[in-house]
């Protein structure tokens, strides 16, 4: 046991050596600039109101599946800002939610 040697690969033995920079296994940096000359351009597309595109005017507290598309598992009610809901919209959605969770039709919280 104490002759055996262990061979490693070349690639191993470079990421050990620290040829890479920012070591093994990880990428450039978000924000650093690239070979190619300016930083990474991150495209993200606008969130649009689920609400506004389907014309619906009127938010209505027993319907439970809609309602709950918007209240994360926990129980809390997912923030205009991961849902692009409009802020009206997002008004009336809150207390749609609140009056279906006082009905019992919503949970307050999940299940432990």
């Amino acid at each position: 046991m104490a002759d055996e040697t262990t061979q490693q690969s070349p690639a191993v033995q470079e990421g050990r050596s620290g040829a890479r920079p920012g070591g093994p296994g990880r990428g450039p940096r978000p924000g650093a600039p690239r070979e190619s000359g300016g930083p990474r351009k991150y495209f993200r597309r606008k969130k649009v109101c689920k609400f506004c595109v389907e014309k619906i005017d009127a938010i209505n507290y027993k319907d439970v599946r809609l309602l709950s598309q918007f209240v994360a598992e926990s129980g809390k009610i997912v923030p205009r800002r991961l849902t692009g809901v409009c802020t009206p919209h997002q008004r009336r959605l809150t207390d749609a939610i609140k009056q279906a969770r006082n009905i019992a039709l919503l949970p307050f919280t999940s299940r432990i």
